[in-house]
């Protein structure tokens, strides 16, 4: 029987599109971006960047097509204020980028790996160059996070993954001022047994808004005697109560496959934390981490994943 996989995603042809020999300064390693485009159609990507001493920033790298040409910062973009955000302390990593028309600023949701564990900490900027820290808004073990672009029913949406061990499951929390959170409420189980996504799951890049609802990638995480695996898969979510889910794959979508998302500093990983979408409203550009080393970029179609959703659900 011939072999009917419809592949959602696609590679470009000159992935990996960012590694650490691009960077201006010495650092060990570039991934984990968080993406958006900024007015002027550059794309931006807010980087995890790990230095050489094993403690990560951020830093961003501006694009005109999407794909090569970055301009990256000079020095780093977002560092860890330890003085003032002591939970700051062993470095901030994954951000995810959120734009919000009603406050005409992007919302940086990161993890804060404080001397306890990650959390969740938030920022806002206008042009990511100057931020507004809000600090750690869900406590340690808590991480994979972002932040829906408008309220819902009065209040912000915030989807997380705490880690209740030894299984990790995706959350949504509200909030009336981005700093207060509360009703929290579990969104999606992580599956058990040799599930593809079995115990550990979490939020990839932030939801996207379709007609049918919030399209969500997430990544699953299975653990063999070989190590961890890190794939994606996919969600839809109703738009005016986001905490309902109505569709769930079975199948994962994208996996770790070429050398560069199978061997590197965490091998077999494929973890975005951005997207942007084209001027069609279909093409869904999405940049990920290839084994905590450097960063791909995979396009897709939003109407082919949505249909496909329809028929491989469970």
């Amino acid at each position: 029987m011939k072999n009917q996989h419809i592949e959602l995603f696609r590679r470009h042809k000159l992935n990996p599109i960012l590694t650490a020999k691009d960077w201006p300064y010495p650092i060990n390693s570039v991934f984990n971006a968080g993406a958006t485009l900024l007015p002027n159609g550059t794309t931006l990507l807010l980087c995890r960047v790990e230095d050489r001493s094993g403690l990560s920033h951020l830093c961003a790298a501006r694009s005109a097509n999407g794909v090569d040409n970055w301009e990256i910062d000079f020095q780093p973009t977002l560092l860890p204020d330890v003085e003032n955000f002591p939970e700051e302390r062993w470095g901030i990593e994954d951000p995810r980028i959120t734009f919000v028309p009603e406050l005409k600023k992007y919302v940086v949701v990161y993890t804060a790996y404080t001397r306890d564990g990650p959390g969740v900490a938030l920022a806002l900027t206008e042009d990511f160059k100057d931020f507004e820290r809000y600090g750690v808004i869900m406590p340690p073990d808590d991480k994979d996070a972002a932040l829906l672009p408008h309220r819902i029913n009065g209040q912000w949406a915030l989807i997380h993954r705490p880690v209740s061990a030894p299984r990790a499951h995706m959350w949504i929390s509200y909030s009336p001022d981005l700093k207060n959170w509360g009703k929290h409420i579990l969104l999606m189980n992580a599956r058990k047994g040799a599930w593809w996504d079995a115990n550990k799951i979490g939020l990839s890049p932030p939801p996207i808004e379709t007609s049918e609802g919030w399209l969500v990638i997430y990544h699953g995480v299975k653990t063999s005697c070989a190590g961890c695996i890190y794939r994606l898969g996919l969600a839809l979510f109703d738009l005016k109560n986001p905490e309902t889910m109505i569709k769930r794959c079975k199948d994962w979508v994208f996996a770790p496959e070429e050398s560069y998302e199978q061997h590197g500093d965490v091998g077999n990983v494929v973890f975005p934390c951005g997207y942007t979408i084209g001027a069609d409203g279909d093409t869904i550009n999405m940049y990920y981490g290839a084994a905590d080393t450097s960063i791909g970029l995979a396009t897709g179609s939003i109407k082919e994943i949505l249909q496909w959703l329809d028929t491989n659900s469970i």
